[in-house]
C-alpha cells in the first residue's frame, strides 16, 4: 500500500517536472498569457505583438514549405584550436552548450522550398553560445551558398547573434570575409540574397553578412547594431536618442528595408523570391532580343 502511495507520488512530480510552464509573462507589456495562446502566434505577445526568441527549429517551420527542409552538413562540429580558456575553457563551454541545446554548432543549414520555389537557407539558434559566429557557422553559411549557386535558387539567412565568437578569436573574424565572398560569388550569379534580421543581431554577424542582402528585413523590435549602447554612449559622449538600435529606427533612417511580422514572414519570403524570378526572366528575354538585333 506504502509503496503504491510514495509511487503515485513519484509520478506526480515527474510528470509536473515535464509539464511546460502553464503562463508566460510578456517582457515588454508585463502580461501574463497562456503558452498556447502565445505559442499560436508562432511566439508573438499577442497584447503588444512582443516577438519573443525562437529556436531555428519553429524558425525554419514558420518560414518554409511544411515538409520541404532538409537539412545538411549536420555533422560538422566546432574544435578548440587555440586551446582558449576564460573562466571555463572552451571545449567545456561547447559541451554544455551540446548538451542544452542537442546541437553542435549555432547554425543550421539546408534546402527547402518558400511558396514552391526552390531556396537554400541558414538559421542562427541564439541558445547556443548566443547564437555566436565560429569557423563552422561561416562554413555552413557557405557550403549553403554554394549549393544556391549549383542550384540557381536564392538563398536566406535568419540572424540571431551576438557576433564573432570569442573563443576562436582570429578563426572567427575570418569568417565574415569568407561568407561575404561567398555572397558576393553569388550576386555575379544574379541569385536573390534576402537578409532576416532578429532579436539580436549583432557584432560581427551585423558587420558582415547580415547588412548585405539584397532586401534586408527585420522582424519588430529586434535589436541590431554592431557595439551595445554602453559602450556607443561612452564613446561618443551624448544620450543616445530613444529606440535607438531597434528595427523600427533602422527602418527610419534607411539601413534595412521592411519590417514583418514574424506571421507574415512566410508569404513575405515566397513573393518576393517570385518577383526575383520574373525579373531574371525578363532580363533573359531582354538579352536574348539584344542579341538577335545584333546579329
Amino acid at each position: 500500500m506504502f509503496g503504491k502511495i510514495f509511487g503515485s507520488m513519484k509520478k506526480d512530480a515527474h510528470t509536473s517536472q515535464e509539464i511546460p510552464n502553464q503562463w508566460i509573462k510578456c517582457p515588454k507589456c508585463t502580461s501574463l498569457m497562456y503558452y498556447k495562446e502565445v505559442e499560436a502566434k508562432l511566439n508573438v505577445c499577442p497584447k503588444c505583438n512582443h516577438h519573443f526568441r525562437i529556436s531555428a527549429e519553429k524558425r525554419i517551420e514558420s518560414i518554409v514549405d511544411p515538409g520541404s527542409f532538409v537539412e545538411h552538413d549536420k555533422s560538422l562540429a566546432p574544435i578548440d584550436p587555440l586551446k582558449f580558456s576564460d573562466k571555463k575553457s572552451y571545449k567545456k563551454r561547447l559541451e554544455e552548450a551540446k548538451a542544452e541545446t542537442g546541437k553542435t554548432s549555432s547554425v543550421m543549414s539546408g534546402s527547402c522550398t518558400i511558396g514552391g520555389l526552390p531556396a537554400e537557407i541558414a538559421v542562427f539558434d541564439f541558445s547556443f553560445m548566443g547564437g555566436s559566429l565560429g569557423s563552422v557557422e561561416g562554413e555552413k553559411i557557405v557550403r549553403g551558398i554554394n549549393r544556391a549557386i549549383e542550384k540557381e535558387c536564392g538563398f536566406v539567412i535568419v540572424s540571431a547573434s551576438g557576433g564573432a565568437r570569442m573563443q576562436e578569436s582570429t578563426y572567427s573574424l575570418l569568417q565574415m570575409s569568407k561568407t561575404s565572398a561567398a555572397l558576393n560569388r553569388l550576386h555575379q550569379k544574379g541569385l536573390p540574397y534576402i537578409s532576416v534580421l532578429t532579436d539580436p543581431t549583432m557584432g560581427g554577424v551585423s558587420a558582415s553578412f547580415a547588412m548585405l542582402g539584397d532586401i534586408i528585413m527585420a522582424e519588430p523590435g529586434a535589436l541590431i547594431g554592431f557595439a551595445g549602447q554602453r559602450v556607443i554612449k561612452q564613446t561618443v559622449g551624448v544620450d543616445l536618442p530613444e529606440g535607438f538600435q531597434r528595427s523600427e529606427f533602422l527602418l527610419e533612417h534607411g539601413l534595412i528595408d521592411m519590417i514583418v511580422d514574424r506571421e507574415s514572414m512566410h508569404q513575405t519570403l515566397a513573393d518576393l523570391f517570385k518577383l526575383f524570378k520574373k525579373d531574371a526572366q525578363r532580363v533573359i528575354k531582354e538579352d536574348a532580343a539584344e542579341e538577335e538585333t545584333e546579329l
